[in-house]
């Protein structure tokens, strides 16, 4: 049995035929090709599968495609108009040095655009809260604090 659904990603709509069991993150990934939706534990722990489901943050690999139907998702690639012209957060993280390897990079991302729009002047304390459901292996956190805090300082 298969379903046909209909959706919105990074401003482009699509209307596939998909399982019932697919996951929106191997939807996202395998079906359209958006491989900035990273899988790392496939639990909902670990953050790097964080898309944007209506605007809010939303964990793909815990969502089924079939429930995006009739949805707006964001992903990572929807940031930017294009290489030269980065989101601010985006720019943020660069300048700041808020990555290293970047696995765990748009899914922070993603997470950290609904909380600024909701917060867009947040204390560090308040940016390592809404931070404690991505996991980096590599930075230590703090040059992802300043880059959202930058960030911050940009948006307003």
């Amino acid at each position: 049995m298969t379903h046909t659904i209909n959706l919105t990603v990074n401003g482009q709509k699509y209307t596939r035929t998909v399982e019932p069991r697919m996951l929106l993150s191997d939807f996202l990934r395998h079906e359209l090709g958006l491989t900035g939706t990273h899988v790392g534990c496939e639990h909902g722990v670990c953050g790097a599968c964080t898309i944007m489901f209506d605007g809010e943050s939303a964990r793909s690999c815990l969502t089924f495609a079939v429930q995006a139907d009739g949805h707006e998702i964001t992903t990572v690639e929807g940031l930017a108009t294009d290489k030269d012209n980065l989101h601010p957060l985006q720019q943020s993280f660069w300048e700041a040095h808020g990555l290293q390897c970047g696995y765990c990079t748009p899914g922070i991302l993603m997470t950290m655009i609904p909380f600024l729009k909701q917060n867009p002047n947040p204390t560090e304390d308040e940016i390592r809260h809404a931070l404690s459901g991505n996991l980096c292996r590599c930075t230590g956190y703090q040059h992802i604090v300043d880059a959202v805090k930058l960030a911050a300082e940009k948006m307003r």
